[in-house]
């Protein structure tokens, strides 16, 4: 596999890698410039080390472009990366006081200058609201490296999804 992507041109890998971190095609264009590789781990290594080592201010808009949890007037414009992994762990079927909860969290988690951000998963979504609850009276600095380490799992997450696709 790792040869079929090594073969990909510019435009095909920057479309397979755009959305392992949310909507930052950027990231996969740098790491076009990285190859060829010699092996799947060496990329997922070597994507995560671009954002590891991107500006706070890059870092920020990757986090800002994560769709809030459970949003039902916003499902339509979620990625569908994000749309599958909500819908998985079943936050597409809240209960009217499930999405009023959520829709509460998610304004005033937004106090931290981004949204709330989870590798939601194989989690419930009791789990996830519970961690969400205690989360939104965290500290400014701690939420921030929170989020960072959730976007990392999540691309994480995603770029396994795509190796066991076979891309």
């Amino acid at each position: 596999m790792i040869n079929k992507i090594n073969k990909l041109s510019e435009s095909e890998f920057t479309k397979v890698f755009a959305n392992i971190f949310e909507n930052a095609s950027w990231i996969a264009k740098k790491l076009y410039n990285q190859k060829p590789f010699i092996s799947f781990e060496e990329l997922s290594l070597k994507m995560i080390n671009i954002f590891e080592k991107s500006s706070k201010e890059k870092k920020l808009e990757i986090l800002n472009a994560h769709p809030d949890l459970a949003d039902k007037a916003k499902i339509a414009l979620l990625t569908p990366d994000s749309k599958k992994e909500q819908n998985s762990v079943g936050l597409d079927k809240c209960t009217e006081e499930e999405f009023k909860e959520f829709k509460h969290l998610n304004l005033t988690y937004k106090k931290f200058g981004f949204p709330f951000i989870l590798a939601i998963k194989g989690k419930s979504k009791i789990e996830i609201l519970n961690n969400f609850r205690k989360r939104v009276n965290s500290e400014s600095q701690i939420e921030f490296e929170e989020a960072i380490k959730q976007v990392k799992k999540i691309a994480s997450l995603r770029l396994e999804g795509l190796y066991n696709k076979g891309i």
